[in-house]
């Protein structure tokens, strides 16, 4: 038996050195930079100890990194090997110069954690495929789209189509909407307003709402008298900040569910989603980044998927063949099927996850709901909408 056993171990070793042989020979490495903001307002303290839902609370270099840890035997037995780099950037210029100083160092493919105008900046400067980790914006994915800008984050309308979904499986057809002032809520509200035609709901009213440190503004952040004077069934608030759609539930005139900023949020990730290897995910990245694991980082894991697959598959040609190689594969996400990037707007077709915070109450597409070709094109811009005028 201790012969056998010995055996067996030699076999083991050997199996693995022949795996590991191209690796150790010289890998093929695939370098890659992350652009990110040198000093990002959403992670300032006080922020993140709120905890918004939907909001990023660490850096995604982190997300990245577990996801190219878990897939080193893979790289390994091919060959290859990505290798990370970041490069934190003041302002669009800098991302700029950040991007040209990548391209020039032998960088492959780029990846960003920025606004969308310092994302376009970045995409427009190289000839590289770029990776859009967390700006939702759905510009990026329609007029202002570029054949080379893949987004893994899920775009404003994935997110208020898979609310309206939500409220539509649920026959929760009148809804109160709820805006804040600032120039972004005004984009993502005509988002929703366009889900919403979009589920056949109606819309009872809309009203601005206003935190303001003026006694004389005090009521245009009131819940009790925002949500008076209309019958409906659920109060849909648009509040990129996050404070005010924090505070609302449980306190409107009619006990009604929120949805939207507040309440009941679209996202793409949730630590708590219990299905389809989706707790292990959420384990290995906590223990690396020592918190949770937010839509963002799923983002940034995904990219790092992306990375890997990419570096084994191994295009050869110029920038476009990494480009086509990302365009054209398909990723595990752990959400229950494969996913792929879609033709038309270079986004990550995925499902939603839908969450009250405490944990995932349902996921989209809702059940039911019907497309001629993928399902999951029922969430965001489908290729009749589409705005985008590069083909791909």
């Amino acid at each position: 038996m201790r012969m056998r056993a010995t055996v067996c171990h030699f076999l083991s070793a050997a199996l693995v050195a022949l795996l590991l042989a191209p690796f150790s020979s010289g890998a093929a490495v695939l370098k890659a930079t992350l652009i990110t903001p040198a000093d990002d307002a959403r992670l300032e303290r006080s922020r993140i100890e709120r905890a918004y839902l939907g909001h990023p609370s660490g850096p995604l270099a982190e997300g990245v990194e577990v996801a190219l840890d878990e897939a080193r035997f893979e790289l390994d037995a091919a060959g290859a090997e990505v290798a990370l780099a970041t490069a934190p950037a003041a302002s669009l210029d800098a991302a700029r110069a950040a991007a040209v100083a990548a391209e020039k160092a032998g960088a492959a493919v780029l990846l960003t954690d920025l606004p969308a105008d310092w994302t376009l900046a970045v995409a427009d400067a190289v000839k590289l495929p770029v990776l859009n980790l967390s700006d939702a914006s759905d510009r990026l994915r329609q007029k202002d789209c570029r054949a080379r800008l893949f987004h893994l984050i899920p775009s404003e309308r994935m997110r208020s189509d898979a609310l309206a979904q939500t409220l539509v499986s649920r026959k929760w057809s009148k809804v109160l909407l709820l805006v804040g002032g600032s120039p972004q809520d005004a984009v993502r509200a005509a988002t929703v307003q366009a889900s919403i035609k979009r589920y056949g709901l109606q819309v009872v009213a809309s009203k601005p709402f206003k935190l303001s440190a003026d006694p004389r503004e005090r009521d245009l952040a009131n819940p009790l008298l925002l949500t008076a004077g209309n019958s409906y069934d659920a109060v849909w608030v648009v509040d990129s900040d996050g404070e005010f759609a924090r505070t609302l539930p449980y306190r409107t005139v009619l006990p009604r569910p929120v949805v939207g900023d507040g309440g009941l949020v679209a996202l793409a990730w949730h630590a708590q989603f219990e299905r389809y290897g989706a707790p292990q995910v959420s384990r290995r990245f906590t223990k690396v980044a020592r918190r949770s694991m937010t839509a963002q980082d799923w983002a940034a894991w995904m990219a790092g998927k992306t990375l890997a697959a990419t570096a084994i598959g191994a295009p050869k040609g110029p920038n476009a063949a990494w480009a086509q190689a990302i365009a054209k594969g398909t990723l595990d996400g752990s959400k229950g099927t494969n996913l792929s990037f879609r033709v038309w707007d270079g986004q990550l077709r995925q499902p939603m996850l839908l969450s009250d915070g405490q944990g995932v109450v349902s996921q989209a597409p809702a059940e039911g709901m019907l497309h001629p070709r993928d399902v999951l094109d029922t969430l965001g811009a489908d290729a009749p909408e589409k705005l985008c005028p590069i083909a791909r």
